[in-house]
């Protein structure tokens, strides 16, 4: 069995509630948060659970908000990259009220300005999350269930360095992940332990 695999009969074993699951997968930058939600998204649904993913990069804020703040690039991102408690409220707290919808405001990159999208929930019996930082601790007591992705640094280096040619040439790239990305990560991994508080970890 993979560990995939067990992660998803991890899922199946949960308690039964009358509000969807909400699963996390966590982990950091180009670990395969995206891939594995898909593949994850593909078999759940083949075992007739109705699900939604949410990718938390899709909910960060206006670049205003988020750069040029005064404060260190590191602190932008982890911070004010996201409107934390508005996520927490909207989000993960509409779904533990077992509420029919949600209303979420989703970033459109080209116009840099965020609108407000409708999910309804009526049918929903999971809602699958992927992204990083999840295990902050303003969200990470909702979760039902949390999958941490576990790549070597190495790795996720060389994929996001490769990914993320909007940045700019290498050197551009390399700078901004040193100022901004990678310091925030070191700090999140120091302070939430996220391996350490994972219902199951996948190596990646």
């Amino acid at each position: 069995m993979t560990d995939m695999q067990k992660a998803i009969e991890g899922i199946k074993q949960l308690q039964k509630i009358d509000r969807p699951y909400i699963i996390g997968i966590d982990g950091l930058s180009g670990a395969g948060k995206t891939t594995i939600a898909e593949r994850m998204k593909e078999k759940l649904t083949k075992e007739e659970y109705k699900l939604i993913v949410i990718h938390i990069d899709d909910l960060i804020v206006e670049r205003a908000k988020r750069y040029n703040t005064g404060y260190p690039e590191w602190y932008e991102y982890y911070t004010l990259q996201w409107d934390v408690q508005f996520i927490k409220e909207n989000l993960f707290g509409a779904v533990h009220q077992n509420q029919n919808h949600l209303n979420l405001n989703f970033y459109e990159t080209e116009k840099d300005q965020c609108n407000l999208k409708r999910m309804e929930l009526s049918q929903c019996t999971l809602i699958l999350i992927e992204g990083i930082f999840l295990q902050r601790k303003e969200w990470s007591t909702f979760f039902d269930y949390m999958i941490y992705l576990d790549c070597p640094k190495e790795t996720r280096y060389e994929r996001v360095l490769q990914r993320d040619a909007y940045i700019g040439d290498m050197n551009e790239r390399i700078s901004k992940y040193e100022r901004r990305y990678w310091i925030a990560e070191d700090y999140y991994f120091e302070k939430e332990n996220p391996l350490q508080t994972a219902d199951i970890i996948i190596k990646s």
